[in-house]
């Protein structure tokens, strides 16, 4: 079968030239006249890179009425009116980066002096507020209709200033000044859409926008971003094969690489997963399997939050929290959980209706690489290319084998050289505890491996420290500082870590590690067969 190359929207957030240039377009529509028709104020928060603004531009068609760039879509059989109205759509992206307040009120009248060349100003216009509020009067009056005013990356000028009190309440009350018209002028407006990474209270960014309806975490709205496992195998299953013939493996083979590297993402309980699509369409256009969320490296914002609250990362592997603890103001914030999860770094993977709780975890193995790329130099003081190259590769050919011994001695080998490299031995005396410190070591320097290695595994006994999944064995293993080998085989008996793979078929390994904080290395390890 002839595989045609597709025009893939890359790095294009514009509706209109999606469908007038022909590139790939995966419908959505229904949804987006759903939202338009849900409340008049909505809010709804997703990561990065997850086609927000596009959903913005999209809205921005339909509320001008450009029936055209619809045809054929979901949306023509619910919309008959096609009423145009006059659309405020404000992209508070190029606000990032000011570092005071002065600098994001000239900024944000920056942003609004295109929309003056259609509706005038009036030079009593002298901050962000006001000169929103007269667009929003004369957009309606020039066209006797309500006004959209839909806004894009509503947070980014406050991200980069979250570590910083100061600066952050300084910039928010030029925030607050320039969201009061939307409430103010209700009876102009025919419809608010906001949208962003992190959700503010309303109190201390939106003022007054009392009634603004939060929908991050409705069910209805949960695969608006995103690609569904369904819409991956209908409308992007061409794409599929292609990618299948360039790695010479089987469609359904491709299918299960791209599910790991780039599904797993929930947005609500009980929703449908979605694919990341920036992710999944990069890797369409560029042809092969990389972190493509990741290019431009971690969020600054995210490592700083997670500094400056202490926290412990290996925990974010397996979280049972209420819905009040990750869906906060990120004002509120009493740690870096509503952070993570509002920017993709932990998503929902389970819920439990009768305790009302949330299962949290790291979405794939794309956003676990970058995560940990991002976090090893900041919190052991290694360089992500020397693990992978010094230990992790070494370490997983080895196993591979079915060697384990071998493994191991990498393993010993590699950390035995660690406390020469400046970066870790820094580190190192920062720690307050060397068991502590050498946890993390292990979480991270593992956790390079992601394809085959789950860390902090949660079983009804507890948590295993690693399980490496391989075609033919499952290694469980659990470390030890300053204990013994036989110990840590011991408390995977007693713990039951082991027991959810004997059903697997196959053979699983048991593995007790014992390291040495004084030698800085893995000192003896025990296996036995399950």
């Amino acid at each position: 079968m002839e595989q045609t190359m597709r025009k893939y929207p890359v790095g294009i957030q514009t509706f209109s030239e999606i469908k007038r240039e022909g590139y790939l377009y995966v419908d959505k529509t229904d949804l987006v006249y759903q939202l338009a028709n849900y409340a008049k104020f909505i809010f709804m928060s997703r990561p990065r890179r997850f086609g927000k603004s596009l959903l913005t531009s999209t809205l921005d068609s339909y509320f001008k009425g450009e029936r055209e760039l619809f045809e054929g879509l979901k949306i023509m059989s619910l919309e008959k009116e096609w009423t145009p109205y006059p659309v405020l759509h404000l992209d508070l992206s190029v606000a990032k980066g000011q570092d005071d307040a002065e600098g994001l009120r000239k900024t944000l009248m920056w942003i609004m002096e295109p929309l003056t060349s259609i509706y005038g100003r009036k030079e009593t216009e002298t901050t962000p507020g006001k000169m929103l509020t007269g667009l929003i009067h004369r957009a309606k009056e020039e066209t006797g209709k309500q006004v959209a005013v839909i806004i894009d990356e509503y947070d980014a000028p406050l991200l980069d200033v979250l570590h910083s009190q100061e600066t952050l309440d300084d910039m928010r009350k030029v925030m607050q000044e320039f969201y009061v018209p939307l409430k103010a002028n209700e009876a102009f407006i025919k419809f608010c859409f906001i949208t962003g990474i992190t959700k503010f209270s309303q109190l201390s960014i939106f003022s007054t926008i009392n009634n603004l309806v939060n929908v991050s975490l409705e069910k209805a709205f949960a695969t608006i971003c995103g690609f569904t496992e369904e819409e991956l195998c209908t409308t992007l299953w061409p794409d599929v094969e292609r990618l299948a013939t360039v790695y010479k493996i089987t469609p359904e083979e491709m299918h299960d690489k791209l599910k790991q590297r780039y599904d797993g993402y929930h947005f609500a309980a009980d929703a449908p997963e979605v694919y990341n699509p920036f992710s999944l369409l990069s890797c369409f256009l560029h042809g092969r399997l990389n972190n493509y969320w990741f290019a431009s490296g971690t969020p600054t914002f995210l490592i700083k939050q997670m500094q400056h609250f202490n926290t412990d990362i290996t925990s974010l592997d397996s979280l049972d929290v209420p819905e009040s603890a990750f869906d906060q103001p990120t004002e509120n914030m009493k740690d870096t959980l509503p952070l993570l999860y509002q920017s993709g770094y932990l998503t929902i993977k389970d819920y439990d209706p009768e305790g009302e709780t949330y299962f949290l975890s790291i979405p794939n193995q794309e956003v676990r690489i970058g995560y940990v790329n991002g976090l090893l130099p900041t919190y052991i003081g290694l360089d992500n290319a020397d693990v992978q190259v010094g230990f992790a590769l070494k370490f997983w050919r080895a196993l591979k084998q079915g060697d384990i011994d071998l493994a191991m001695q990498h393993m010993q080998a590699y950390l035995a050289d660690i406390p020469y490299v400046e970066g870790f031995k820094q580190k190192l005396a920062e720690a307050k505890t060397k068991e502590g410190f050498y946890e993390y070591t292990f979480y991270l320097i593992f956790s390079m491996l992601n394809v085959y290695v789950r860390t902090q595994v949660k079983v009804a006994g507890g948590r295993a420290d690693m399980v490496i999944l391989m075609p033919d064995a499952i290694y469980v293993m659990e470390l030890k500082v300053g204990d013994t080998a036989h110990h840590a085989l011991e408390q995977i008996d007693a713990r039951g870590y082991a027991k959810p793979y004997l059903s697997d078929g196959r053979r699983v390994v048991k593995v007790g590690v014992r390291f040495d904080a004084n030698k800085h290395t893995v000192d003896e390890w025990e296996v036995e067969n399950a």
